[in-house]
């Protein structure tokens, strides 16, 4: 196959075009140090496109490894679907790689908000990490307002959107396979998994807006016909999907909702004191998994459930 699309290419080159040729998409999935991070890459015979990088370079190390076990195309590009750090914290792999970075103007200028974030957490809060051992960020090296179409070296076109409301993040890009309508979109969807409630870091707090998350969920709907590839969970078609999460943010809200007002207004000050928050924060896990009990990852309710909860109250 790598020697019939070589011969292909040398021929085109030589009347100075190429032929369309669909693609492949294929995925890597890290394990629990990645945060079970799905990163989609695409190629198309002749170039790879990689969506995500993956939380650490260790982990986008692997990535890259397996996309060379795979193909013999090179890596030319990475997207960033949202300033989360799993999506961007190793982009210098990829610049390594003399690969092209691209993210929306809005997620490029947010990531150093973010990664100060990030950054205290794991090195101060976790110490997980030190100061030298977390991934440095690296700018960002192409950015795009509104929507960027890539035509790749096949033909074939890849386009970005820019979604209009901050949901799970301050802002959001889908990616789409335009020959098939493939639909890439980081955690705006954990089909069949928990979701990252934790939302956008915004002024160096977090700010979830459930009600933007469902708007951008809705304009899936108008965007692809395909499958949609998620950040984390299962995939499955756009119809499937939508609603399906949907109904999930909607529960999910009113599990959080209810475990507030019933703790009672003088124990919500609890909710943002740094030890006995992480009690109630299980506690609400576990309502999670009582009502979604055959969904993966419900750790990710525990770790990231805070951002809503905050949000609630601070907007009390």
């Amino acid at each position: 196959m790598y020697f019939l699309k070589s011969s292909i290419l040398a021929a085109s080159l030589m009347f100075g075009t190429l032929p369309a040729i669909a693609g492949q998409l294929h995925v890597f999935t890290s394990g629990d140090e990645g945060f079970n991070t799905h990163s989609v890459w695409y190629d198309d015979g002749y170039e790879v496109t990689v969506v995500d990088t993956q939380f650490t370079p260790q982990i986008a190390q692997q990535l890259v490894a397996d996309i060379q076990s795979k193909t013999k195309s090179p890596i030319t590009r990475v997207i960033i679907t949202h300033p989360n750090p799993d999506k961007f914290n190793a982009v210098s792999v990829f610049h390594m790689l003399g690969a092209n970075s691209i993210a929306s103007a809005k997620t490029a200028d947010t990531i150093s908000e973010v990664d100060a974030y990030k950054r205290y957490f794991w090195v101060e809060i976790a110490h997980v990490f030190t100061n030298e051992t977390y991934p440095a960020i690296e700018p960002i090296k192409t950015t795009f307002s509104g929507q960027m179409v890539i035509k790749l070296k096949s033909g074939e076109t890849i386009s970005l959107i820019e979604l209009k409301d901050p949901g799970v993040s301050s802002n959001q890009v889908v990616v789409r396979i335009d020959e098939s309508g493939d639909l890439i979109v980081g955690d705006l969807v954990a089909y069949q998994a928990h979701m990252w409630l934790e939302g956008g870091i915004v002024n160096g707090k977090p700010k979830a807006n459930i009600d933007g998350w469902k708007a951008d969920l809705q304009q899936l709907l108008s965007l692809g016909k395909g499958t949609v590839y998620g950040g984390r969970g299962k995939f499955g078609s756009v119809s499937q999907v939508v609603p399906d999460q949907i109904a999930y943010l909607e529960k999910a809200d009113q599990i959080v909702t209810d475990y507030i007002k019933n703790l009672g207004a003088a124990r919500q000050a609890e909710l943002t004191d740094p030890m006995a928050a992480q009690q109630h924060f299980q506690a609400i896990q576990a309502e999670f998994v009582k009502v979604f009990p055959n969904h993966k990852l419900p750790d990710l309710i525990g770790y990231g459930v805070y951002g809503l909860v905050l949000s609630k109250i601070s907007s009390k």
